[in-house]
């Protein structure tokens, strides 16, 4: 059950908003385009942002501000203090901030600022947890999951589909709208490759193993084209109607196979993405080239799967060190 600020941050979110103040929404609207059209952000990234930047303005509103020339880094720290009050959470709190910066920075840019309020104000210290891996023998249960007679007894296009996707996403790491945006002329057989289309427009080659080549080779060869308007469409993964897969039955696969293989803890499409790069860095793999295989813009976000690797040598220390 929430406490009374979460009942009451419930509220306001349902209830009626106070207008924004219109030099407010001109910033907003302006900075919004130039994200989308300069930064190529996905539109739930510019969704995030404009939900933090309103409810930032309609505070600062009440406090007498009208649009961002008026607002000092005072006034950011009340904002922040006010989210926390209502019980939101650090990660969200951050987010809020960052949505400021990017805001702030972007007026400045532009010269309609002459100073970033937000230069001064400290972001939250976010923990860094570890990331959920699922164990390669559990992994092998889940990818081997499709093929069991119960999985789709009558329509056998469907357990070929799967085993191509579940193998996908294991084999290059792939996020799950890169793998359910997956198109065929970002195939190429004869290499084993796939190109991944990943944040901000960016692609990447990713290598498959043979048993992820073999499996979407006989998904393409059969399954795909029984689906109706197969031949046109451009993706590689549809549904049963012949639409592109969806996010959303790409997680339903998963967590099915994670099910039926007897996986304890629920799966994931990220649960692979991180069991991915887990597996490959506790085998060796350097961490420049597993960034790239991630398509992480900086090598410190991969860099928390470091800590799995030194758990793995410390635990290695503590079984055969004669003084551990």
């Amino acid at each position: 059950m929430g406490g009374p600020s979460r009942v009451r941050k419930a509220a306001r979110d349902a209830g009626a908003q106070p207008a924004i103040p219109p030099g407010f929404a001109v910033e907003l609207a302006e900075l919004l385009v130039a994200l989308r059209a300069e930064a190529g952000l996905a539109p739930n990234t510019l969704l995030a942002y404009r939900r933090d930047l309103e409810r930032f303005f309609r505070f600062a509103a009440g406090r007498g501000a009208t649009r961002f020339a008026d607002v000092d880094a005072a006034l950011v720290v009340d904002h922040l203090g006010a989210l926390r009050a209502d019980d939101y959470a650090e990660a969200s709190v951050a987010r809020a901030l960052a949505a400021l910066r990017v805001l702030a920075r972007h007026l400045v840019q532009e010269s309609a600022l002459r100073r970033d309020p937000t230069a001064l104000v400290a972001a939250p210290k976010l923990a860094r947890p570890l990331p959920r891996s699922i164990a390669p023998s559990d992994v092998a249960a889940l990818l081997a999951a499709p093929g069991d007679p119960r999985w789709s007894p009558r329509e056998p296009w469907r357990a070929e589909r799967d085993l191509a996707l579940l193998e996908v996403l294991y084999a290059s790491g792939a996020r799950v709208s890169e793998a359910a945006g997956l198109r065929l002329d970002g195939l190429d057989p004869a290499l084993g490759i796939v190109r991944l289309h990943g944040k901000g427009g960016k692609v990447r080659l990713v290598p498959l193993g043979a048993r992820a080549a073999t499996a979407l080779a006989q998904w393409i060869r059969t399954g795909r084209r029984t689906r109706p308007g197969a031949a046109r469409s451009p993706h590689v993964f549809l549904g049963a109607g012949g639409a592109r897969l969806s996010r959303a039955e790409a997680w339903r696969v998963v967590r099915r196979a994670a099910r039926l293989a007897g996986l304890r803890a629920p799966a994931s499409p990220h649960a692979l993405r991180h069991s991915f790069a887990t597996h490959l860095v506790e085998g060796g793999a350097d961490l420049r080239a597993v960034q790239e295989l991630l398509g992480h813009a900086s090598i410190r976000t991969t860099e928390i799967y470091t800590h799995l690797d030194a758990d793995a040598v410390a635990a290695v220390h503590r079984l055969h060190h004669p003084r551990a």
